[in-house]
């Protein structure tokens, strides 16, 4: 072994007793703290004591701030020094990832890390490990998916290794708020080390079943260390207002006066734009933090809030877990999470190095849709779960992700979550070139998904409570992750009464309203065939030739936007009858299409095609009057002709709402036609542009290949219009 310069070495024939090991330990957390009064929280030493004295499986559960990585930095040097391996350390986020590898290296611990975001470094990192010269290693749980990083590297890497820690390990469990397919992987990973190896597992959220579950997997002999996990300094509220405008008009009016910098969540990555946009349109230093924010702006962002730079970032849960900001000043949630165990955890970002922090939630009416959806992507489904079998089991070789997409009937994301939770069962595995099936029989587990949908449901319902509850708030929260020590906080809302503003000023209130109804998305224009249309039947290949494509359109809004989504979900929920555009949605057409003109957005008016000369229908299976009302009202507001409607053919192959490219373009591919009558209009137009009005946009196929037959009947641009975009 190569210790570092400084360390201190100890061979196991020293065999220190408790005290003995308790001032080594000591010494080394002062190190790690620069701080020579530091002393150990209570826990902290016991843990430390149970993995490097007698090396046991060790799951601690103790409140965010506590220290839960002073205790793993530790163990390891005092490993190291007797001789051990490098800590080996799963962390499931790179953000998380970052500021271990920076706290590890203030504190002189020599920390690497192994992602995808850091694939140039891997070299160097292999070196480190080759000399010996790491104390710890940090991979995401996704490493242990990848068939090279598995086969070429793991087997090293365990044979080495001196401690292993699961980090944020409620992930493990089915009953976790925030289960990972990929963290399943771990369980076996434990079972391959030797008893002489300890395991740390840490979570600041896991009630009784998590714990019982997380056990379960360490093995035998786990000593569970928990904590109290009540904040003494986070003051928690809740406030309802009435709609979107109001919330997003409180922030307007009262972030400013928000201790410090903070946080503000929300539960759409539509709602995290629009809400940044807005704050910063009114003066306001924020940024969008969102599963769509790439790498280096993450990164940037992080810079910035730590800094001080920025007043908030507006996040999704993808700012979640790990990220260390000891003064964090408030989190303030647009709409509730759905569970009280995933609030505390996303709450439990502030306040960690502070006397006090602030944390609001203004739930929304539209929270329990968007529980719902989520809830459901979630899981598996049977059916698809076996076409993704049967597709295996049948090909001669190994199946790309883009491959199997073209013979099942499933978006990118929900295919990959499958095949996460088929590889965790055994059933299939990763290897080079794609998929394969191993031919391991797998079962549908209908009891277990129904056990933890029941156990979603369960957990909304006390969100819910949690909003309603006139009882201490913290203990509310504290009791759900089953604390024995839950108790009045005396600093919530109901405890010691209101300590946020409630009013808006009409003015604030009239300038969010306008922001909220601006009308306009962007429709970015398919450019390119989805693979493996051929097995599908449908000769469609490669890119789409330019004299094809749509032009660029417009959507008056997401249904998960603040603005009008609220509007357009129950002008498209399943209940709702068919019927004219309702009246309080015409404007805002006019609006659109008006800023269109105006050439509103980066690609100039009318997207740079030109004014268009016609108006075109698409043919609505399940709201004709709706689309039929639209495209008229438009070419009446915009005075020109109606040219009629794209014609619906008998062969169109019955399509599913949410499956995956291919499989939506060969539902609808010879699903339209162009009629002698519109084909004539068209031709009449001599080339020029025209709109082509729909209700509601998904995949974007249907409007693709309607465009592509107005273009081949003679029509120049197309510009496709609708009221909603899905997601």
């Amino acid at each position: 072994m190569a210790p570092a310069e400084g360390s201190m070495t100890f061979s196991d024939s020293d065999a220190p007793g408790s005290g003995e090991l308790r001032a080594q330990a000591l010494e080394v957390l002062r190190k790690l703290v620069g701080r020579e009064d530091a002393a150990f929280h209570p826990g902290q030493f016991e843990a430390i004591e149970a993995l490097v004295a007698h090396r046991r499986r060790t799951l601690v559960v103790q409140r965010t701030g506590w220290g839960k990585s002073a205790v793993y930095f530790v163990a390891s040097l005092l490993l190291r020094a007797r001789g051990a391996g490098p800590t080996l350390i799963v962390s499931p986020l790179l953000a998380l990832m970052r500021d271990q590898v920076e706290a590890a290296a203030r504190a002189g611990v020599r920390a690497v890390a192994i992602n995808s975001a850091n694939r140039l470094e891997w070299d160097e990192v292999h070196a480190a490990l080759a000399e010996d010269t790491a104390d710890v290693v940090l991979i995401s749980p996704e490493r242990l998916t990848n068939p090279a990083f598995r086969e070429q590297h793991l087997p090293e890497l365990l044979a080495r290794t001196g401690l292993l820690v699961v980090d944020e390990a409620h992930c493990i469990s089915d009953w976790g708020h925030d289960f990972r397919p990929d963290y399943r992987r771990i369980a076996a990973l434990i079972e391959e080390l030797p008893p002489s190896i300890p395991v740390l597992a840490t979570t600041a959220t896991a009630n009784a079943r998590v714990v019982a579950d997380v056990e379960e997997q360490l093995g035998a002999d786990v000593l569970t260390l928990r904590g109290p996990l009540g904040r003494d300094s986070l003051r928690l509220g809740v406030l309802r207002m009435p709609d979107p405008g109001h919330r997003l008009a409180w922030l307007l009016q009262h972030l400013g006066d928000l201790p410090g910098s903070g946080i503000i969540y929300t539960l759409t990555v539509s709602a995290a734009e629009d809400t940044a946009r807005l704050l910063a349109n009114a003066g306001y230093r924020v940024l969008a933090y969102t599963g769509k924010t790439d790498t280096g702006e993450r990164e940037e962002a992080e810079r910035l809030l730590k800094g001080n730079e920025v007043k908030a970032l507006v996040a999704t849960s993808a700012l979640g877990m790990g990220f260390d900001k000891p003064d964090l000043g408030f989190v303030v949630h647009l709409g509730a999470p759905s569970s009280p165990v995933a609030y505390y955890q996303q709450v439990g970002r502030a306040g960690r190095g502070a006397v006090h922090a602030d944390v609001l939630l203004l739930p929304g009416a539209e929270d329990r849709e968007i529980w719902r959806y989520f809830a459901t992507t979630s899981m598996p489904d049977r059916a698809k779960a076996q076409a993704v079998l049967d597709a295996l089991a049948a090909a001669a070789g190994p199946l790309s992700t883009v491959a199997l997409e073209a013979q099942v009937e499933l978006r990118r994301t929900q295919l990959d979550l499958l095949l996460k939770v088929l590889a965790v069962d055994g059933a299939v595995e990763r290897v080079g070139g794609g998929w394969r099936h191993t031919g391991a029989p797998w079962k549908y587990d209908d009891e277990r998904y129904r056990r933890i949908a029941a156990a979603r449901e369960a957990e909304q319902a006390a969100m819910v409570a949690y909003e309603e509850t006139t009882a201490c708030r913290m203990e509310f929260v504290t009791t759900q992750l089953d604390d024995e020590t839950a108790a009045p906080c005396g600093r919530c809302d109901n405890c010691a009464g209101r300590w946020f503003p409630e009013e808006v000023e009409p003015g604030v209130l009239e300038r969010a309203g306008e922001q909220l109804r601006h009308a306009g998305v962007p429709i970015e224009p398919r450019a390119q065939w989805p693979s493996g249309m051929d097995k599908l039947g449908v000769a469609a290949k490669g890119r789409i030739p330019a004299g094809e494509q749509l032009s660029e359109g417009r959507v008056l809004a997401r249904l998960t936007d603040l603005g009008y989504g609220g509007a357009l979900r129950e002008l498209f929920a399943p209940s709702a009858p068919d019927g004219e555009v309702p009246a309080g949605l015409r404007p805002a057409v006019v609006e659109l299409l008006a800023g269109w003109a105006r050439g509103d957005g980066a690609a100039g008016p009318w997207s740079g095609a030109g004014r268009p000369a016609g108006v075109v229908a698409m043919p609505s299976a399940t709201r004709p009057r709706l689309v039929d009302s639209l495209a008229r009202g438009i070419a009446q507001a915009g005075r020109l002709p109606y040219l009629g409607a794209v014609s619906r053919t008998a062969s169109a192959r019955p399509g599913q709402a949410g499956g995956n490219s291919a499989f939506r373009l060969a539902s609808v591919w010879s699903a339209f036609d162009v009629g002698p009558e519109l084909a004539a209009a068209l031709a009449g137009l001599g080339g020029a542009p025209v709109l082509l009005v729909d209700d509601l946009v998904d995949s974007r196929w249907t409007l693709t290949v309607a465009g592509r037959l107005l273009r081949l009947a003679g029509a120049g641009p197309v510009l496709p219009l609708a009221l909603g975009q899905a997601g």
